[in-house]
């Protein structure tokens, strides 16, 4: 049987990714996921395909409070207001013009010293903006084994390198590209999928160092054919027909 096996958020874009369960799911996504991203000295969106290593942070958020955490591989931790903001700035985010806010407080100067540069922390002004294109994406655990299997990787495929909102089970391999264009229930919660997901550098990245560990890209390239457009697809995106709360566990039917 199909079920949900895992769900993964991050508070800041780039850090290290978190498994809650269960969550909330609105018509923006998980709100608290991505909520939160690096621009550099230009303005520029900063996260792990420019620097890898920002995968060893561990980001944390309480809505509740409005506290967010950062937990840096030394073990120093960074704690601070999460809506203490100042000016607004507008980001390409992937060809998109998102508005956001600087997070102050004392994150700016640690993540500075992290990443070797001088950085930014800021805020989206609106929940799901934080999302690369669609405010979810999925992909079947057995997609990621095939990829492993044909590309001859030397064992498992750690699934977290491909940063996906929601990892299935009981799929045979690719069957979540069939479903492009369909309604698809996922507990109570019912998602329309998209299109497929081209990938990026992320992906060649080992999922706790950043470090490029494999060729991702490469395999990909050779065993799928090309988005029109030349993207390489792994994983589909999708939309939120009916928002509700899911869980590990939950099944995923085809409507």
């Amino acid at each position: 049987m199909r079920a949900l096996a895992r769900i993964n958020v991050t508070p800041v874009k780039g850090t290290a990714l978190m498994h809650p369960d269960p969550v909330t799911v609105t018509s923006a996504g998980i709100a608290e996921d991505r909520r939160f991203y690096l621009v550099d000295e230009r303005g520029a969106l900063f996260s792990g395909s420019t620097f890898g290593p920002l995968v060893r942070i561990r980001s944390s958020y309480d809505p509740d409070d409005e506290r967010l955490g950062l937990l840096f591989p030394d073990g120093t931790e960074i704690a601070g207001p999460a809506d203490a903001l100042g000016s607004l700035e507008t980001t390409d985010y992937y060809g998109r013009a998102v508005p956001a806010r600087v997070v102050e407080g004392p994150f700016r100067e640690a993540l500075a010293a992290y990443c070797g540069r001088p950085v930014r922390l800021l805020r989206c002004d609106r929940d799901g903006d934080g999302a690369d294109v669609e405010p979810l994406t999925l992909v079947s655990y057995a997609s990621v084994a095939d990829l492993a299997t044909r590309g001859e990787h030397a064992d498992e495929l750690d699934s977290r390198r491909f940063r996906i909102t929601l990892e299935l089970d009981g799929c045979p391999p690719y069957e979540e590209d069939t479903w492009q264009g369909r309604r698809v229930r996922v507990g109570d919660v019912t998602i329309r999928v998209g299109g497929q997901v081209p990938r990026c550098v992320v992906t060649t990245q080992d999922p706790d160092s950043g470090v490029k560990d494999w060729n991702t890209l490469t395999q990909i390239a050779r065993l799928r054919q090309r988005i029109p457009g030349g993207g390489l697809p792994f994983g589909m995106y999708a939309r939120v027909k009916t928002p509700g709360s899911i869980r590990v566990g939950a099944p995923v039917e085809p409507v």
